[in-house]
């Protein structure tokens, strides 16, 4: 299961939220009053957590939106390839080829046998901290 329904009002600034088909880190909300005809307004804009890009959403308070459910797991750096880090998950030891994060700072930490912190999110991959410093 990747994404779970919520309403629209429940979603707050720092929760994600699925926008476009793209998984989504919330960095505002506005509710509208209630018109004398019709019901109140959510106007959400997140940014992509894969894509970095900014998206918005207007919806009825009420009506439902998906929300993408996040698997955060530790995984070993095994090796630093040119284009990828190849990582070994901590809980079934299985290997993954993921893409180097966007982040300098953290991507300058990731040295070989160190452990990051993994988010797996509809299916898709991204490192998302360094747990620990060797």
């Amino acid at each position: 299961m990747s994404t779970r329904p919520a309403d629209a009002g429940s979603i707050k600034s720092g929760s994600f939220i699925v926008i476009d088909g793209e998984p989504c880190r919330v960095v505002e909300v506005e509710k509208s009053k209630t018109g004398k005809h019709g019901s109140a307004k959510a106007r959400i804009v997140g940014i992509g957590i894969f894509d970095g890009v900014k998206r918005s959403l207007i919806v009825p308070t009420s009506s439902r939106v998906e929300v993408p459910v996040v698997r955060k797991f530790s995984g070993q750096v095994i090796a630093l390839l040119p284009d990828t880090v190849q990582i070994m998950s901590l809980e079934d030891y299985s290997t993954l080829e993921l893409p180097y994060p966007e982040d300098e700072e953290l991507k300058s930490r990731l040295t070989e046998g160190i452990e990051v912190e993994i988010w797996e999110i509809m299916g898709r991959y991204k490192i998302n901290r360094v747990r620990g410093t060797r």
